[in-house]
């Protein structure tokens, strides 16, 4: 009998209220049913918000040491069960095993990072100038924070909002992924196992267009963090804007690396590759675009084809697969459409097609792919694919390259494969991205540094790092007056 997961409202576990349930497939093999989600309606999200709202006031006159234990707790729960939820993580996403053990250890680094935070300094003193007056600020909740999660990363990015939420003292309603709500019932499960209050993180599994919808729409709800795609993001700022809650926004990216005359060509393969395929090119930070310098394009270029040639396709749970099935159809779909635009733009180096016979009959795979020659103002060198295509270009020179990288409404992330100091520093002054990386994938984020965009791929907020306590909390100055005056 196929297993039944519910909602978790107010500590307890509970089926929707219209009694709803939706199938969890494995994208590697559709036959493979992981169990029965309750599907969450507006008013299962409304009882969510109320117990989330009667549980702010004890959580956040909590000491804020005491929340920080909790999050240590829950961050060894996380070691404890790291094999299991890696295991469910590809078997509900697809992503191969080694990349979702990759994900699951980055649980306990973001719960254990929030964790100190709530031992650190939680506001400033500043000099007055009146006489015996003391002038400070504290950092103080917002309230009921609602967290709209994507399905790429179903356990990292939940975590790396919600634990700076919970740890400076908001209480949080999510809404999971619809393609993945298993790991975010482990979360769950773990943070009530831990011993987080009841009411003071609720989770509902649903559909964006009702659960989330109800989310952003209530009166309670003072904050929204969301990460997904441009169009749902400007949707929900505007929603969001019109009842004056805060908002934070990580959307889509076209991200790109620069390969310099002077690079290590063997390193500026493995790189772009890695940042390409891995997750099936599934990431918002995943590269998608490639500039190289003319002098070495046809060298790379072959030597490109050749890793890509070398990478095993398959089911993330088999040893030594490199890449695995597109997280679902619309996604397979989607990707489709851009390999026909690709062929019609640019010359098609090697892959190109969905794989749908055989081995991959079951399940949702694309071939790994490599379009070279691709111009610039191209569709796909311009618009978000969300998967394992990747087009080259020729450039001139460095300028040409970084005119090429700032070309796009896009700023998330960018990479330069440089052994010239003068290029990293000019690359590093004048790409128009939140995150550089140098001789290094475009894809990778610690949860100790801030994490976001420019331009489209943001709403000018940052998450992770000392940054999250900029979202989740607001400032209020105190003035002190320690004189009683004359009677």
């Amino acid at each position: 009998m196929t297993e039944r997961f519910l909602l978790h409202i107010g500590g307890e576990w509970v089926s929707s209220q219209a009694d709803s349930w939706e199938e969890n497939i494995n994208p590697a093999n559709t036959e493979d049913v992981i169990g029965l989600f309750a599907m969450a309606g507006v008013a299962d999200v409304e009882q969510a918000v109320a117990v989330a709202k009667k549980a702010f006031p004890a959580w956040q006159a909590l000491p804020a040491p005491k929340r920080g234990e909790i999050l240590y707790r829950a961050a060894q729960l996380f070691e404890e069960r790291a094999e299991k939820i890696a295991h469910d993580l590809t078997r509900e996403m697809g992503k191969p095993l080694s990349d979702a053990h990759g994900e699951v250890s980055r649980a306990p680094q973001i719960l254990r990072y929030s964790a100190g935070e709530t031992t650190q300094p939680n506001g400033q003193m500043y000099p007055s100038s009146t006489v015996q007056r003391w002038l400070m600020t504290r950092h103080e909740p917002l309230g009921v924070v609602g967290i709209i999660t994507p399905w790429n990363f179903p356990i990292a990015i939940p975590l790396w909002k919600l634990v700076p939420a919970l740890a400076y003292g908001n209480t949080v309603v999510m809404k999971a992924a619809e393609l993945t709500p298993l790991c975010a019932w482990h979360i769950a499960d773990i943070l009530q196992q831990a011993g987080l209050p009841a009411g003071v993180f609720n989770l509902v599994t649903g559909t964006g267009k009702i659960a989330g919808e109800a989310l952003i729409n209530h009166p309670d709800v003072v904050a929204i963090s969301f990460t997904g795609s441009n169009a749902t993001g400007h949707h929900i700022h505007q929603r969001t804007a019109q009842r004056g809650a805060k908002v934070q926004l990580e959307m889509g990216g076209k991200n790109a690396v620069v390969v310099s005359k002077t690079a290590n060509l063997n390193l500026a393969t493995e790189m772009i590759v890695r940042g390409a395929m891995r997750c099936s090119g599934q990431k918002c930070t995943a590269t998608s675009r490639v500039f190289i310098e003319e002098t070495v394009y046809p060298t790379l270029l072959k030597r490109l084809k050749e890793r890509i040639a070398s990478l095993v396709i398959g089911d993330g749970m088999l040893p030594n697969v490199d890449v695995g099935p597109v997280a679902s159809k619309q996604q397979q779909m989607s990707i489709a459409k851009y390999l026909e635009i690709g062929k019609s733009e640019s010359t098609l180096v090697i892959g190109g097609s969905l794989l749908q016979d055989g081995v991959y009959e079951k399940g949702f795979y694309v071939q790994p792919t490599l379009f070279a020659d691709a111009p610039l103002d191209s569709r796909l060198m311009t618009e978000e694919i969300f998967g394992p295509v990747l087009g080259i270009s020729p450039v001139a020179n460095l300028d040409k390259a970084i005119h090429a990288t700032n070309a796009t409404p896009y700023g998330l992330s960018a990479s330069l494969i440089s052994r010239d100091m003068g290029e990293i520093m000019r690359f590093t002054n004048e790409v128009q991205v939140g995150m550089i990386h140098i001789n290094d994938e475009t894809a990778g984020a610690e949860p100790h540094t801030s994490f976001g965009g420019y331009k489209q791929s943001s709403s000018f907020s940052r998450e992770q790092g000392k940054s999250a306590r900029d979202f989740f909390t607001q400032i209020k100055t105190i003035y002190m007056d320690y004189t009683h005056g004359d009677d």
